[in-house]
């Protein structure tokens, strides 16, 4: 991935990271309304499941300019997707309810470019744990 865009994601991740709560509250009201097929791979109660999520954005933001880091927990992570029920259909889902709702949260500063950037970074991130689910099924 290029310097300029790694530095973006990086500002812009900084930029709403302090509303980090506020945004994965929003990104699962938003996901769940809709694309409700989606609801039953999550727990009822969601709070160790948003924490997750944050920390998952954390580790790929903090390790994108040596991408080699998140190879393995990006791997592992869609392996254990797969025992939650998630498609590979499922991962756009994800990745365009995640692009809108860091624009709602970032507000202004929020542009194309940064639109393009994220959702370059959220499809490496998905590739990778899609080649994981596809590892995991084929163990079974």
């Amino acid at each position: 991935m290029e310097q300029q865009r790694i530095e973006r994601l990086e500002s812009s991740f900084n930029l709403v990271a302090p509303r980090a709560q506020e945004l994965v509250d929003r990104f699962y009201a938003l996901l769940f309304s809709r694309y409700p097929q989606v609801r039953p791979l999550f727990p009822d109660q969601m709070g160790d499941q948003k924490k997750k999520l944050i920390a998952s954005l954390v580790l790929v933001v903090n390790n994108i300019r040596t991408p080699d880091k998140l190879l393995d927990p990006l791997t592992e992570m869609g392996k254990r997707h797969v025992a939650y029920g998630a498609i590979p259909e499922h991962y756009p889902l994800v990745r365009d309810t995640m692009l809108e709702v860091l624009c709602e949260i970032a507000g202004d500063a929020w542009y194309e470019q940064l639109n393009d950037d994220w959702t370059a970074a959220l499809n490496l991130v998905a590739n990778v744990m899609i080649e994981g689910a596809k590892a995991e099924a084929q163990k079974a």
